[in-house]
């Protein structure tokens, strides 16, 4: 290949492509417009950068928020497990549990249904097994007596006199 000869540049009218005065005051005005929108557009990433920073201040404040949160509720929830098993001493203590207040709703009403099965059928056993009023009658010890008290003690159970 061979190397052509440049022709003078038409625009500039001269030979070593030298930029008229015209053509160095456009790259300049150029030039400051691409300076002024760099400014601008790091005073923008400055400014986000700062919304950024405050955006994560607001996220871990609200990270330390929430497990103070959920602190207080495990608390608030012990508390009312506790209220709950003291306010039903018919229901033993085991059979109440949960980790949510709903938990511990569901576990006592399954306790309570559980304790009132118990109950009717406790109370069905008495009512089936039921001794009637007053003591039986004793049986004699005839063992200590002589042969002539258990002669007496005899006629006076067939109605006889002593």
């Amino acid at each position: 290949m061979s190397e052509e000869l440049k022709e003078p540049n038409e625009t500039t009218g001269t030979e070593n492509n030298a930029p008229t005065d015209d053509e160095l005051a456009s790259i300049k005005a150029q030039l400051q417009e691409e300076r002024a929108s760099l400014t601008e557009a790091q005073a923008v990433l400055i400014e986000k950068d700062d919304r950024i920073a405050q955006l994560q201040a607001e996220g871990e404040a609200l990270r330390v928020e929430r497990s103070n949160l959920q602190q207080a509720q495990g608390a608030a929830i012990t508390k009312y497990l506790d209220a709950v098993k003291a306010a039903n001493p018919a229901i033993p203590p085991d059979i109440i549990a949960g980790d949510t207040i709903e938990d511990i709703d569901a576990s006592l009403a399954n306790a309570t249904s559980i304790a009132t099965a118990v109950k009717a059928s406790l109370e069905g056993q008495a009512k089936e097994t039921r001794v009637p009023a007053g003591a039986p009658t004793r049986a004699l010890d005839l063992s200590a007596l002589s042969p002539d008290e258990k002669i007496r003690v005899g006629l006076q159970q067939k109605g006889g006199a002593s």
